[in-house]
C-alpha cells in the first residue's frame, strides 16, 4: 500500500492536474554523440523551459546538483537512468548508469530509460528493462520508457525507412507489458499512425518525442496530431534547449498541449514573441 501511494502521490507531480505533461529534456550530455554547446549553461536552460511551461525537467544525476536552484517548488525531476555507449557498428549501446534508489535520493519524481531492440543487445537491454519496472514497483518510482528507435541523433524520416513502423509499435507494447507507466515514443509520420502506438500501449499514457531538429511549424503540427490521436504530453530536447528562445518555443508547445490551442495559433504567439 505505501509503494502504491509513493507512486500516486509522484505521478500527480508528473502528469499534472489537467492530465497531461509537458517534459524538456536536457540529458543529452549522457547521449550525444557530440557535445551540444547550449547545454554548457544547463542552469539557465533549465530556468528557460521552466518559465515557459514544462512541469518535468529530465535530467542526469550529475546536472540536477547544478540546475536545482532554477526548478520551481512544482518543477518534476525525472532521473535519467541510462547512456550511450559506442561499441562501433551502426548503433549505440546503452548501458545503466544509474538506480532507483539513488533517483529516490535525489527527489525525483520518476525515472527514464531509453530502450533499444533488436540485434545482440535486445536480452541485455530486456533485462535491464524489466529489472528497472521491478524495482520501480518495489519502490513506489513512476516509470518513464523511451520506446524509440535505436539512435535518436539521425531525422526520424530516416530511422522510420530503416527500422518501420512496426519496430515503434512492438517497443511501445513492450515498454507497457515490463512496467512502464509513462511511454515516450517517435513521430511515426502521421496521426492515424501515432493513435496505432497510443493503442498498442494499451492505456498506459504516451508522450511523444521531439526527435531532431525541426522547424516549429513541423513541431507544433506534430503536436496537435498526437495529442489528437491521444499523447498526453511531450518529451522534447533539442527542439526546445538549441531553439533561439527556449522559454518561447516550450510555451507554445505548453499551448498545443495543455490549452489545446491549434498548431497555426501556438505559431502565431510564437512568431509575435519572437519578433518583440
Amino acid at each position: 500500500m505505501t509503494t502504491k501511494t509513493g507512486k500516486a502521490m509522484r505521478l500527480k507531480r508528473v502528469i499534472d492536474p489537467a492530465g497531461v505533461s509537458v517534459i524538456c529534456a536536457l540529458d543529452h550530455g549522457m547521449t550525444s554523440p557530440t557535445f551540444l554547446e547550449p547545454l554548457a549553461d544547463i542552469e539557465q536552460r533549465t530556468r528557460e523551459t521552466v518559465a515557459g511551461g514544462a512541469n518535468v525537467i529530465m535530467m542526469s544525476k550529475g546536472m540536477i546538483r547544478v540546475a536545482e536552484p532554477a526548478f520551481s517548488p512544482t518543477t518534476s525531476l525525472a532521473l535519467l537512468l541510462s547512456a550511450s555507449a559506442d561499441p562501433g557498428g551502426d548503433r549505440p549501446e546503452i548501458v545503466q548508469i544509474a538506480d532507483v534508489e539513488e533517483a529516490l535520493v535525489l527527489g525525483a519524481d520518476a525515472v527514464v530509460l531509453f530502450t533499444a531492440l533488436g540485434g545482440e543487445t535486445e536480452p541485455g537491454m530486456l533485462d535491464i528493462l524489466s529489472s528497472v519496472g521491478r524495482e520501480c514497483a518495489a519502490l513506489g518510482m513512476p516509470f518513464i520508457a523511451e520506446a524509440e528507435f535505436p539512435t535518436t541523433y539521425a531525422s526520424v524520416e530516416a530511422l522510420k525507412e530503416q527500422y518501420g513502423f512496426e519496430y515503434l509499435r512492438r517497443n511501445v507494447r513492450l515498454c507497457a507489458e515490463l512496467g512502464a507507466d509513462i511511454v515516450k515514443t517517435n513521430w511515426p509520420g502521421d496521426g492515424d499512425s501515432f493513435a496505432k502506438l497510443v493503442e498498442a500501449a494499451n492505456g498506459i499514457p504516451v508522450v511523444l518525442a521531439g526527435g531532431s531538429r525541426l522547424e516549429d511549424a513541423e513541431l507544433l503540427a506534430r503536436m496537435e496530431q498526437a495529442i489528437a490521436a491521444g499523447a498526453i504530453g511531450c518529451s522534447v530536447g533539442r527542439n526546445i534547449f538549441m531553439h533561439r528562445s527556449p522559454e518561447a518555443i516550450t510555451r507554445a508547445l505548453s499551448r498545443v498541449i495543455r490549452e489545446r490551442w491549434s498548431a497555426d495559433k501556438a505559431r502565431a504567439a510564437l512568431q509575435e514573441e519572437l519578433a518583440g
